[in-house]
Formats: C-alpha cells, structure tokens, sequence
C-alpha cells in the first residue's frame, strides 16, 4: 500500500482518536488543568514546518503557551544550552548528527557553537555570530566567567574559548582538561551535562568521574561507586542531582544520594505508573517496533528520555516551581512529575493522569533538553528533525529503518528551534548583568527567587577568587542578616566552601541551623574535619545523632562513612542501630557497602598484567556508558525488561566465542523463551581491541563475583583477546543479519557433538 504523506499540519487532525476527558485531570494538588481532552493523532504531520506553523500543534494547560525565542537560519541541530553570566546565550549544534540515514561524515568536525543576543529586549534573539567553529559535534557546554568550557565528541579533552574583542567569535582557546583516550560509544553514549552543581563539583554523565575548576583549570575525581545517566543533567535547590537513563526507559534516577556515596535507587522512589507515557501523536518510529506501542498506536513508555531539568524559576505558577521537567523526543511530549522530600526520601510523581505536559502531533517535534532561563521561565531545545535514532539502532531492514524511509523522515534535517514556556499575565524577568558588577552585588543574588541567579552568583564568585566578601559571605551564612533566606544561607555557606575560606566557627553555627538543609549540607561540609578527629566537629555531630530530621541523620551517616577515625565509626553504628528497619538507612548501608567492594576489585585488578588491566578499564568505562542502561550496571536486567540479564542468559564465561558473535552481529527476538523490549544491535563496527575489552570487564565482574579468591591463571582463562575476536570475525564475514537465540544454541549443540 502507497505511504500518503499529508500534505499541511490542518490534515494531521483529521484522524484522531479522543480519550476520556476525565483522564486531562492533574494530580491532587496541582492547579494546570486542560481545557480539552487528550486525542491521539493518527495522521501525523511528517514534513517540516514554519516555527509559527509548529506552535499550533502543541498542547499545553491552561494559561500555558510556547514563544519561539531562536530557529533556523539563525540556529540548526541545537543540542544544548549555557548563558553567560550577561545572558547572552551560547547554543551547541550537532550538525553532522544523522544527516543522512547511514550517518554519513557524522565524525566531520562541521559543528558549531552559535552565540546569541536579544538586543531589543522582546525576547527574541536577534543577533547572532558563529562563536566557535569547526567542532566535532559539541555534546558538553559550561560558561565559566567570560569563557565557554567545551567538550566534543569521542574526546574526553575539555576547552576554554574566550571573545576577547567583543566580535562574538572566540580569539582564545586554552585547554582545562586533557585525557590522553579517545572516548567510547556513538554519539548518544558519551558524557552529557557539565553542570556547576550547589557543591562546587561539576558533574557528568555516564563516566565515574567530576571536575572542579580551579585557578582556571579541571581538577577530576573519582567516584568510586560509579556515574549514572545519558543525556542530560540537573540539580535541585539543594544540590541533589537527577540523571535518567533512556536506554532503559527510566526517566528518573541517582537522586537519593550523592554519587560520591554510590548509587541508591529505592524500588518504591516512583509509583508503578511512573513510566508509562501518552503522546497525543502517533509514533511508529520506535526501536522496539509494535510490540512497544498501543492499540492506538502511541508508545507506552519511556524510549528516549533526556534533557531534564528542575524548574527552578520565578516567572511561571507556583504550582511548576520545583518541579522535575523531562524531554521525550520520540514521543514529541516534555514529561512533568512533583518531586516529593518525605523527611530525607526523595519520591517522583507524574503531574498529569494519563496525559502529558507538553505534547505535539508535528513529527518533527524533536526536544533534547530543557532549562531554567535567567528570565525565570522554562526553555526547550528541539533538533525539529525527522531522525532522531543514531545509525546504530536503523539499520536496513530494522523496523524503524523502514518506518523512517517509508515517511521521509531522514530527509528532515538543518533545523532546530529554541523555545521559551510562559504564562499568561506573568512577564519574564529581567536579563542579568554580573559580568560586569562588583562582587558585592553578586552576594545579593545569592538569595535571588530564581535559582539560576542564585546558582550563576555563586560560581561567578568562586571563580572570580574574589575574598574580600568573606567577611559579608560568612554573616549572610550564620543569618546576622534577617533578611537572608535558608536557601541565601545554603549558598552564603557553598561559596565560602568554593572560596576555601569556611571557617569553623561558620560551619558551627551552620550545624545549629533551623532549615534541615542548611543542616544537612553543614554535616557534608565538615567531612574535611573528620578525619582529623576534630574534637569540636565531631561534639556537634554527635548532638544530630538525635536530629528530628531524618534528611540530617542519612547525610550524617554518608559523611562519618568518609572517615576511618574510631569516633566517626562509631557515630555512625549508633544511628544505624537505633533505626535498624529503616528503608533508607539501610539502602545507604548497601550503597557504602558497594563502593567497599568496588575499591577491593579494584585492588583485584592491580594484580594482573597491565595489558590484561588496562582492556579490562577500558571495558569497564565502555559498558557503563553504553551496555549498563540495557543490562542493568551489574549485568542483572532491568525490571522495564529493556534486555536478558547477562548473567543468567548468555552464560558469558563458558561461551567466549557466543559472546564475540552477538558483539560483532547483534541479537534479535525472544531470548530462551522471555521477550525483550529491545534487541542487542551489532558491535562490529568497533575494533577487535574494543570488543575485547568490552567483554573482558563482563567476564572478569562475573568472574570476581562468582569466584572471589580465584588465581591469575584462572582470570586468563577468561580474558578475550583482540585475535580472537578478529578469528570470529573471519568466519562470520558473510553475515549481515542479527543472530537468534535459535540459532546460538543450534551453533552451541553443534560444537558439543563435535567435541565428543
């Protein structure tokens, strides 16, 4: 049957498919109702639209509308966002991203970072200048002072570029991190975020790292327990930091602790609905194919979540303010969920019953992230493209290789729109001017009510280095002024641990503090004292032992556990043993307990020779940005079922040659008789080296999990060379299509009979 493509957005209506109006309610609580019934379009508009054409196809509650603030020509393929401390806007493109469907010159360094100005004020950009070009697809903007840090693609180099004559083109560019490897995974499998957190550390995705900049440089650490997340990062007010993980369809994770700490994600952190979603388009363009949409033809769950952010604004209801704001560019919908705090246990909710907050029929709708603005309202990067899958995940004859020909959908590229949500009858704040006022200024925006002022004062001063406001910072932190706010407190407190000028008296008086989280955020900060034994500190945390806040006691016990001082230990054991049935305490004890185990395999792995190390580290930083959202970060499944658990099923340690076939052709259909969401694509595009690797840090984890005390010679057995995966690829040269579970056990009988 001939695809009919229609031809203007008013025919996308036309075949639509109502749902109850009673399912357009918000949750208790809320106050942004719509005005009209969820309906799924079943004639979706697949050709591209004028940006004011694309505004009519959005659905919005009552009181909400969208302004375009930026589109092409002025910008194309827009990925992300950072404003200069002046609200001048730099707008990261991915401009070789899919451009075609075999992503042809994707690895050209053809992008560019884009520098924006709304020089009239109406909140338009109207002025713009090419910043920095030549880039291979910029994936991590941060503008630090008058400088942009800018990490591109399959690089883990981090560099500064700077206008020096006010042209809008970058004169100056100075390297701040420098990583000898080259990074791993396609393009939507790297580092994502750089985000100034409420602690002074600069966080990313996927990799087990942060930085902190200091005298102009990033100084990385460690974590331990490991990263989390895809694309996109963000904080809240109090610093807690919320990754999702697309792969997986979880739109929510790593928000009960600090990463420093590990990884806690409580089972019970969202309700059993929290991942089903309700496009009001329908979206045949999905991986998983039918089985992962409908009756009527729309996905129901999470596919590709990214780009998330906290609202933390002052220009739109209250009812938004806190908020945990999501972008699903395969549903064409930005997802919105209360984020609850019931005394230290962080909960997410959706906003809207079997509804979305923002949705579109326009098939080109393409959202990949969302932020607070310094004018306090919410902003939307949208790729407004037809692709929005890399190569990887559309092959021919995928089902989505098919839906995406059929449709011309790969033909829709060089676009993009940057777009601003408002509400009728509130104006948009004013646009900040901090580069160029005085620190002392700058200590007024600290208790500014929107949290992009708070948080951009804070870092300006940090990196400013500016210590003649200690004095003043240090009286806004105890609240000699009665003006100052918790949060104006919180960060008083923040920037004088940035400024390495909080004393202790300060930090003191912080832990009597009234606000929980001005206590909470005292108890992490005196962790440089703990293993000093300081006498005072640690008479100030025994006193929170009995805090009536549970928030306090759980950072308290994450803090102490830094420590290896008898006094530290032994605060700890005694919050722990008066509340030994207490969900999260105990989640934080198996959290510490992890990131124990992950130093002694580290120990493990410093008895191996280093070429057999460094394949097996270099597998690890590959799975944990690409395997671990599908397979779960311990190879154990995931309960959305996305793929098997590695352990069970594929039985990796006595089949290395199995293991090698699915790396290099993928592996599709039901696997020993369970369905999966997803299908293992193929690896063979890689190097022979990074399969190996790859597959050496699986087996090894099984490995020293099964068998702890095992000996070198046992471990060798189990490694992967790169000629032996050169070897399979040899004799599976011919084949061009995944294999089957059929088929693996058909090859494995095979080689039994052959053995007898």
């Amino acid at each position: 049957m001939k695809q009919i493509i229609w031809p203007a957005v008013a025919l996308a209506a036309l075949l639509v498919v109502t749902v109850a109006a009673h399912q357009t309610t918000p949750s208790e609580g809320q106050e942004d109702p719509f005005t009209t019934p969820r309906t799924v379009s079943q004639a979706p508009n697949t050709l591209t639209l004028s940006p004011q054409e694309a505004l009519k196809t959005f659905r919005l509650p009552e009181g909400y509308r969208l302004e375009v603030v930026a589109s092409e020509p002025m910008i194309s393929e827009p990925s992300s966002l950072a404003w200069d401390g002046n609200g001048r806007l730099y707008v990261a493109q991915l401009e070789t991203y899919m451009q075609t469907i075999d992503a042809k010159e994707q690895d050209s360094p053809r992008s560019r970072i884009m520098l924006l100005e709304d020089t009239d004020s109406d909140g338009k950009m109207d002025k713009s200048s090419v910043f920095v070009d030549g880039l291979l697809s910029p994936r991590m903007i941060l503008s630090v002072g008058h400088e942009l840090l800018v990490n591109e693609t399959n690089s883990y180099d981090i560099t500064a570029y700077k206008d020096t004559n006010g042209d809008g083109k970058a004169d100056q560019k100075r390297l701040v991190y420098k990583h000898p490897k080259k990074a791993y995974g396609n393009v939507e499998h790297q580092r994502s975020g750089l985000d100034w957190n409420l602690d002074n550390w600069i966080y990313v995705t996927t990799d087990p790292v942060r930085f902190r900049y200091k005298k102009g440089r990033l100084e990385v650490d460690t974590l331990v327990g490991g990263s989390n997340g895809q694309w996109g990062l963000t904080h809240d007010n109090y610093g807690r930091l919320f990754f999702s993980r697309a792969a997986s369809g979880i739109a929510a994770s790593g928000f009960q602790i600090n990463p420093v700490y590990g990884q806690l994600d409580l089972t019970d952190a969202t309700d059993k609905e929290f991942g089903q979603v309700w496009p009001i388009i329908k979206t045949p363009d999905v991986n998983g194919g039918p089985r992962t949409l409908r009756p009527d033809s729309t996905m129901f769950g999470f596919t590709s979540v990214c780009g998330q952010s906290v609202f933390r604004g002052d220009r739109l209801p209250q009812t938004i303010q806190g908020d945990y704001i999501a972008a699903e560019p395969v549903g064409r919908f930005i997802w919105r969920a209360n984020i609850t705090d019931t005394d230290g246990k962080i909960t997410l909710s959706n906003v809207y019953k079997q509804d979305e907050f923002i949705a579109s029929t326009d098939m080109n709708f393409r959202p990949v992230n969302t932020y607070t603005g310094p004018d306090g309202c919410l902003y939307i990067v949208d790729m407004y493209r037809g692709v929005i899958q890399e190569s990887t995940w559309a092959q021919p004859g995928s089902f989505l290789y098919d839906q995406i020909m059929s449709k011309g959908l790969h033909k829709n590229v060089r676009n993009g729109r940057i777009y601003r949500l408002v509400y009728e009858g509130m104006k948009r704040g004013p646009m900040p001017r901090m580069l160029d006022e005085p620190a002392t200024q700058l200590l007024t925006y600290l208790d500014h009510p929107n949290g992009w002022w708070r948080d951009n004062a804070q870092k300006e001063l940090i990196v400013r280095g500016d210590k003649s406001v200690v004095t003043a910072l240090r009286k806004k932190a105890i609240g000699k002024d009665r003006a100052t706010s918790a949060l104006g407190r919180l960060h008083a407190l923040w920037t004088l641990e940035g400024l390495e000028s909080l004393d202790k008296p300060t930090l003191l008086n912080a832990l009597k503090d009234l606000d929980v989280q001005v206590r909470k955020a005292a108890v992490r900060m005196s962790e440089p004292y703990l293993n000093k034994a300081d006498a005072p500190v640690l008479a100030a945390l025994k006193v929170l032992i009995h805090d009536a806040s549970r928030d306090v006691q759980s950072q308290l016990v994450l803090s102490l556990s830094t420590s290896r001082s008898p006094q530290a230990v032994r605060l700890a054991e005694s919050i722990l043993r008066g509340k030994p049935e207490d969900e999260l305490l105990a989640g934080i004890q198996k959290s510490l307990k992890k990131n124990e185990e992950a130093q002694k395999y580290g120990y493990k792995l410093l008895a191996l020779e280093e070429p057999v190390r460094k394949s097996i580290m270099e597998g690890a930083t590959i799975f944990n940005s690409l395997c671990a959202s599908c397979h779960g970060p311990e190879g154990q499944g995931l309960t959305t079922r996305i793929a098997p658990p590695l352990i069970s099923k594929f039985k990796l340690i006595e089949n290395k040659e199995e293991v090698i076939k699915i790396m290099l052709h993928g592996l599709k259909g039901p696997v020993d008789g369970h369905v999966y969401n997803d299908q293992m694509p193929p690896m063979g595009s890689n190097s022979d080296e990074w399969i190996a690797s790859v597959l050496n840090y699986v087996r090894y984890d099984l490995c020293m999990r099964s068998f702890p005390q095992m000996g070198s010679g046992y471990i060798n057995w189990v490694i992967v060379k790169p000629e032996q995966v050169q070897a399979v690829r040899q004799q599976t040269a011919g084949r061009n299509t995944a294999w089957t579970w059929q088929e693996l056990l058909a090859e494995r009988e095979k080689l039994r009979g052959a053995q007898r």
